[in-house]
C-alpha cells in the first residue's frame, strides 16, 4: 500500500504517479524521477553527492563491495526464501541492487536514495528498476514489502531509529530487514567523517534498537574479521597529523592487493554462511524479522 505523506491515507496504488484519493496530493516529479522529499533531492546532510560518481567507478570489482554483494544474497536466500517485493533505502548508484536482481531474479525491486544525483547512476545500472526519491525517515508505503535492505546506510543518519520504525511499518507481516553496517567505535577517525558517517555501531546498540522499533534479530554477524588488523592500522594512521586524508583511500588497492584481499574476505563469507558468527570486524550483518 502506498501512503500519502500529506494526509496518512494508505492506498492501493499501480504507479508513482496515482494522486491520493483522499487528499487529491499528488507525487512530485524531478527529472524524471519520482520525489517525495523534494527539498532534499540536491541538498541534505549524510553524504556528499558529488562523490556518487567517483563511488560508482571504485564499486565496480573491488574486493569489499564484491564480497559484501555476495554474502548480502545469502542472506536474503537463506533467511528470505519466498520474498517477492524488496525496497533497498539508499541505494545509491545501484551497485548492490543490481547484484541482487542478476543473482534473484524473481524478486520485484524497488531502490530509493535521498539524492537525485546517485539515482542518476542507478538509473544506468538498472533501466526497468522501479527508482524514487525519498527520506527514510518518511518511507510512502505501509505493509508493502517482503524485505527492506540498507546496506551502510544508516550510520549516515542521525536519527536511525526513526528510520528503523519506518522500514517496519513497511513491511508486510513476516517480512524482516537485512542492515550492514560499520561497527567498533574505537575505529573512528576522520575517514568516517569525510564519509559522513554519524556513528559506528556496538552490535548491542544496534540490537536494543531494533527490539525498541519492533524487531528480532535472526542473525548477526561480523565481517571484515580478518582484515581488521590492517583496517585499524589504516585507520590510526588516517588519526596522525600528515595522514592520508583521501576519502576512498582505502577503496584503491592495486590489482594483485584487491585480488588478495577479496580471496580473504570470500573466506570470510564461507564461514558466515556456514553459520559462524564472527564476533569482531569492520562491517557487521544483521539479519531481523518484524515482530507481531
Amino acid at each position: 500500500m502506498r501512503l500519502c505523506l500529506s494526509c496518512r491515507h494508505a492506498f492501493a496504488a499501480p504507479s508513482h504517479d496515482a494522486p491520493c484519493p483522499a487528499c487529491g496530493a499528488e507525487v512530485a516529479v524531478m527529472d524524471g524521477v519520482p520525489c517525495y522529499a523534494p527539498t532534499l533531492a540536491h541538498d541534505s546532510p549524510g553524504f556528499h553527492p558529488e562523490h556518487f560518481a567517483r563511488l560508482a567507478q571504485l564499486e565496480e570489482g573491488h574486493f569489499w563491495f564484491r564480497a559484501r554483494n555476495e554474502l548480502i544474497v545469502h542472506a536474503l536466500r537463506r533467511f528470505f526464501p519466498h520474498a517477492r517485493r524488496l525496497l533497498e533505502i539508499g541505494c545509491g548508484t545501484g551497485y548492490v541492487l543490481r547484484g541482487i536482481t542478476e543473482r534473484l531474479p524473481e524478486l520485484q525491486v524497488s531502490g530509493s536514495e535521498i539524492f537525485l544525483e546517485g539515482l542518476d547512476f542507478a538509473s544506468r545500472r538498472l533501466p526497468a528498476a522501479d527508482l524514487f526519491q525519498m527520506d527514510a525517515r518518511q518511507i510512502p508505503y505501509d505493509s508493502e514489502f517482503d524485505v527492506i535492505g540498507a546496506f551502510d546506510v544508516i550510520e549516515h543518519i542521525e536519527d536511525d531509529e526513526q528510520v528503523l520504525r519506518e522500514m517496519r511499518r513497511a513491511l508486510a507481516p513476516g517480512g524482516g530487514v537485512v542492515l550492514t553496517v560499520p561497527q567498533h567505535p574505537w575505529l573512528w577517525s576522520a575517514q568516517d567523517e569525510r564519509a559522513c558517517h554519524v556513528r559506528r555501531y556496538r552490535y548491542r546498540e544496534l540490537k536494543q534498537k531494533l527490539h525498541a522499533a519492533g524487531f528480532a534479530v535472526v542473525f548477526s554477524s561480523s565481517f571484515v574479521s580478518l582484515l581488521l588488523p590492517l583496517l585499524a592500522a589504516s585507520r590510526l594512521r588516517k588519526r596522525k597529523p600528515g595522514g592520508d586524508d583521501d576519502l576512498n583511500g582505502e577503496l584503491k588497492p592495486n590489482a594483485l592487493v584487491n585480488s588478495a584481499l577479496y580471496h580473504v574476505l570470500r573466506f570470510e563469507s564461507l564461514l558466515v554462511r556456514s553459520g559462524m558468527r564472527l564476533p569482531v570486524g569492520g562491517t557487521r550483518l544483521v539479519v531481523a524479522i518484524k515482530t507481531p
